[in-house]
């Protein structure tokens, strides 16, 4: 299995959802982003990344508050947003920086 940084890093663009099990907001995220993986599967890579598991990966990025969805495209930051998002809206910002 393909390890966080060689996803990121990888040709295929990667949205990460930075959550928690114990948050409400992430919790109504769940299935927002699972149709956007379906919506676009081939195109953008979905991950969750469970800060509490993975506190290194957490402080790395400097997640303050969940859910954080981060969209990196060949290792980059592209876009960043905090709290939840709308299916449309999420599908309009990520379009936006891809393209």
């Amino acid at each position: 299995m393909a390890s966080f940084l060689e996803l990121i890093k990888g040709d295929q663009p990667v949205l990460v959802d930075f959550y928690a099990t114990w948050c409400g907001p992430c919790k109504a995220m769940a299935p927002i982003l699972q149709e956007f993986a379906r919506r676009n599967e081939g195109k953008v890579k979905v991950l969750k990344v469970d800060i509490d598991k993975s506190r290194k990966a957490a402080m790395q990025y400097r997640i303050q508050g969940v859910p954080t969805l981060i969209l990196f495209d060949k290792g980059q930051i592209k876009w960043r947003q905090s709290g939840t998002l709308p299916l449309v809206q999420l599908e309009k910002a990520v379009q936006k920086i891809l393209g």
